[in-house]
């Protein structure tokens, strides 16, 4: 008698989750929590924190900000986080994309007053995790879907280039200051390239050739010598604590600051987080909500994207819905706790997943570890030069330019590539929040204009077979009563007329046509607008002496066209299952004169050039 097992639950195997294990994950990894997980967990809980610390302080300096704050928004979000989230390996806090925007936001708001500024980045992740909190209960994360892939690209890039460049001031050790347009941040620096602080400037080399070195050198060079692959990803992702502590030894050392005039971060307050409050001022929550809802959709397409991707590998799932909530709790608990907006970080998640992260302990791990750190270590941190920051800044946003996906993009659909270019220069030239929307406007009339002229294709009969194919593309069998037109689109307002025009030139073109046959095998789709425009075409072909017959039109569609009546228009006859159904049925072909084709023959018959 066979037994049936039931296979071990391991780190990679989720159950099906209930409705309070939706809402609140913790209650399924936490109560069944296994020993052979903790090891991993504390492992990324550390090194996540290795990475964190230095990046948290760089990426809130990047968003104008004091670098404790960067500290505090990596502590209770990412309890929240490890709490709420789906994702076992997301590691959640301050990114340089959402440090930038936060800048890009609040600047403009604020006279140069710190204790304002900090107070607007709080309203700012108050609102960013309200609406993300929102989206996620009212279940509409699909609105993000149009920011498309290639838009993405193309803002990501550019903002890299932004982020970058705003760090070039720190290495070169003179103040740039603030100016309407990337263009002229770059002349001023190219101006007054004189005032260069060689001492900055090594130390910033110095900072981004380690961090090179580590990066793309060390885990080959451990591996060489020996090392587990558990280690050797972990030591090579130490290179930015490596140089925290050389600058700060350097510089407190040789007093670099006092004699060279080395731009340090000075004094960070040690102690846990404030309980800090939002501005309830509906003026500013206006005038803050177009950067809010930037921050929402980017930030969230940027943890999803990550969190998915690591989860595939490990066969576990993400629930979209759910990533907006936590992400949204995490906000908002960095609102109340000295933060400022935060999302899951592309290159900490993957050393998250790397170390061995199983569950949500891991980043709750690390939190407790931020916490410790701004008790007790944040003294040592007074003589960090501003140049290393910088150094860990432009190391990490070299990776968000992404050559390969251009070069992808423009060879696989030149639309989509114009779609990316017009983001990337509007972005750099227009700044972020106008660049972004213009860059999703630009894809959505792209898109439009691409469906405004599907590809129509006129199809014929491969030998004996039921299969039909394009006319163009292979050696095929048509007869010149009837005519076979599949159109490769949905059928809504803005392709109407073309495909009226087309189907009456096409009807033109044949004189000898007495049946029109409309395949449907790509239509998932007729609105009201093609509904009028397929009765006119009905009636302009029936005044020509031409029958409209409709084959293979999708189930839900052809329940529409049934609800108002079309097919009776035309006829019940004049609707076939299939292409060689409707010329069984006009007695163009015979139902037993067939032979399939064998596996692989209809390439050989595909001799025609063809150009789409």
């Amino acid at each position: 008698m066979a037994v049936m097992t039931t296979p071990e639950r391991g780190p990679g195997v989720r159950r099906n989750p209930t409705g309070t294990q939706r809402y609140l994950p913790f209650t399924d990894w936490l109560i069944h929590y296994r020993r052979e997980d903790l090891p991993g967990d504390l492992v990324a809980g550390l090194i996540v924190t290795i990475m964190l610390v230095p990046q948290g302080m760089a990426y809130a300096l990047l968003a104008g900000l004091p670098p404790q704050v960067g500290l505090y928004a990596s502590i209770l979000p990412l309890f929240i986080y490890g709490l709420l989230g789906s994702s076992r390996a997301l590691a959640v806090g301050p990114v340089a994309i959402v440090s930038l925007l936060v800048f890009e936001g609040v600047t403009s708001l604020t006279g140069g007053d710190v204790a304002a500024y900090v107070q607007i980045a709080l309203t700012l992740a108050l609102l960013v995790g309200l609406i993300q909190v929102a989206m996620g209960l009212l279940r509409i994360g699909f609105l993000v879907n149009f920011l498309s892939h290639p838009v993405l690209v193309g803002f990501t890039a550019a903002a890299a280039i932004i982020i970058g460049f705003s760090q070039v001031k720190h290495v070169l050790g003179y103040s740039v200051p603030r100016m309407e347009h990337f263009y002229q941040q770059v002349l001023y620096t190219v101006q007054h390239i004189g005032g260069t602080n060689w001492v900055a400037l090594a130390m910033g080399v110095g900072g981004i050739l380690i961090l090179l070195f580590f990066k793309y050198r060390v885990a080959d060079l451990l591996r060489r010598l020996g090392a587990p692959e558990r280690l050797a990803i972990p030591l090579s992702k130490s290179g930015p604590l490596l140089i925290v502590v050389l600058g700060v030894a350097l510089t407190g050392w040789l007093g670099l600051d006092q004699r060279f005039g080395l731009a340090i971060v000075g004094e960070v307050p040690a102690g846990l987080p404030p309980l800090t409050m939002p501005s309830i001022d509906m003026n500013l929550w206006a005038a803050l909500l177009p950067i809010a809802l930037t921050i929402s959709f980017v930030g969230y397409m940027e943890s999803v994207s990550v969190a998915k991707s690591l989860a595939s590998k490990r066969r576990q799932k993400v629930d979209a819905d759910q990533e907006l909530l936590a992400l949204g709790a995490a906000n908002l608990g960095a609102t109340f706790t000295g933060g400022y907006p935060v999302t899951g970080g592309f290159s900490r998640s993957v050393v998250n997943f790397s170390a061995g992260a199983n569950t949500g302990l891991a980043s709750i791990i690390t939190g407790g570890l931020i916490a410790l750190t701004v008790l007790f270590l944040t003294p040592l941190f007074y003589y960090l030069p501003k140049a290393v920051l910088a150094a860990i800044i432009l190391v990490a946003v070299v990776n968000l330019i992404d050559v390969k996906a251009f070069k992808l993009i423009w060879t696989y659909n030149k639309a989509d590539a114009a779609a990316l270019i017009i983001t990337f220069l509007a972005v750099l030239v227009m700044g972020i929040e106008k660049g972004i929307l213009i860059g999703a406007g630009s894809a959505i009339a792209l898109f439009v204009w691409r469906t405004s002229k599907p590809h129509m294709a006129v199809v014929g009969r491969i030998g004996k077979s039921d299969k039909y194919r394009n006319v163009l593309r292979y050696d095929v069998q048509t007869w010149p009563e009837v005519l076979t037109i599949r159109v490769d689109e949905s059928l809504y307002f803005a392709n109407t007329k073309y495909l009226e025009d087309k189907v009456l030139c096409m009807v033109a073109d044949h004189p000898d046509v007495r049946h029109l046959v409309l395949l449907g095998t790509a239509i998932n789709f007729i609105d009201a607008s093609a509904l009028e425009t397929l009765e006119s075409l009905h009636e302009e072909l029936q005044s020509a002496g031409v029958e409209l017959h409709l084959a293979a039109i999708k189930g839900p569609v052809l329940d529409r066209l049934r609800k108002v009546g079309f097919v009776d228009k035309i006829g019940e006859g004049h609707v076939h299952f299939s292409n060689h159904d409707a010329l069984i049925s006009l007695g163009f072909v015979d139902p037993n004169d067939r032979s399939d084709i064998r596996p692989g023959e209809a390439a050989r018959l595909a001799q025609k050039p063809y150009s789409a």
